[in-house]
């Protein structure tokens, strides 16, 4: 691959990674009821989750996708019902953690595994793998496209959790840190109209 193409690569997983979607959403919203230190098992977990999911894709799952369509759908209803509960628990959030018993972050374990079935985690890397693989060198070019995405993913995770964090004091008041939730839940819910067209 030229460096040219890698290059291009890069901004591709930048913009896929840092866009609007379910991992910023949720980030955002940890990073402002959790703060930034509570957030970073969410944050590695995205980061282990998303990789091993793109080598899954690169070297098998993404053609078993193609020839059953029917696992898509699956993964489509799993994924989400997965954002909607999701979504359910930051919109009735009213109250920063430290007042609300049993509140947590998402663990490593839970954020690596929603990535198997975040929808758009998935385009993302059948898109990539569709455009940037080179039948010839096959497993180099899914290796590049692995590194591309472990460049771009560092700022995306921490940019997203760290913003929110940012906001954290802010949103201590109670009215605005409910109004923040209801939106971020909105916004979460929104993120599934990709995957319904």
């Amino acid at each position: 691959m030229a460096l040219e193409t890698f290059l291009t690569l890069v901004a591709f997983a930048l913009v896929a990674s840092g866009t609007p979607g379910p991992n910023t959403m949720m980030l955002f919203s940890s990073g402002v009821n959790f703060g930034f230190r509570s957030t970073v098992p969410h944050m590695v977990g995205i980061g282990f989750g998303f990789l091993a999911l793109l080598l899954g894709v690169g070297f098998g799952l993404g053609a078993l996708l193609t020839t059953f369509p029917a696992l898509y759908l699956v993964l489509k209803v799993l994924g989400g019902s997965y954002l909607i509960y999701m979504a359910w628990r930051i919109a009735t959030s009213n109250t920063l953690p430290e007042a609300k018993v049993g509140a947590r972050p998402l663990t490593f374990i839970e954020a690596a595994a929603f990535q198997w079935v975040n929808p758009k985690a998935w385009v993302m890397l059948v898109t990539a793998m569709g455009i940037y693989t080179d039948p010839d060198h096959y497993a180099q070019t899914v290796m590049l496209i692995l590194l591309a995405f472990a460049i771009a993913l560092v700022p995306c995770v921490s940019g997203w959790a760290g913003f929110g964090s940012v906001l954290r004091s802010w949103l201590a008041d109670p009215v605005r840190l409910k109004w923040f939730n209801i939106t971020m839940a909105v916004l979460l819910v929104a993120s599934l109209w990709p995957m319904l067209r």
